[in-house]
């Protein structure tokens, strides 16, 4: 079996959450929260949305995602090294 046979499985019950942006639901793993600090100032605290790169592969900053009920707002969104999941930073709306 293969990692992307594992996907579903991996970001599925019981460790991910189900997540839903325009039309699209599909659950994944939410990391909370991340800091991003310059010299000894704290610039943002982001979220971290791992997914399935075909579930969100085409959010964009500025995008809404709502996340286990919660609202936010897309910071960034990366392909994962093996380009088949995304790490989609978020910022609570």
């Amino acid at each position: 079996m293969s990692f992307a046979d594992d996907l579903t499985t991996m970001f599925g019950t019981p460790f991910g959450v189900s997540a839903t942006s325009g039309g699209v639901t599909a659950d994944g793993i939410l990391d909370q929260p991340t800091s991003v600090v310059a010299g000894d100032q704290v610039l943002y605290v982001d979220y971290v949305f791992h997914c399935k790169n075909a579930s969100f592969g085409t959010l964009k900053a500025g995008d809404s995602i709502t996340v286990d009920g919660t609202a936010y707002t897309v910071r960034t969104n990366e392909a994962g090294l093996d380009g088949l999941t995304r790490e989609i930073s978020l910022q609570k709306t």
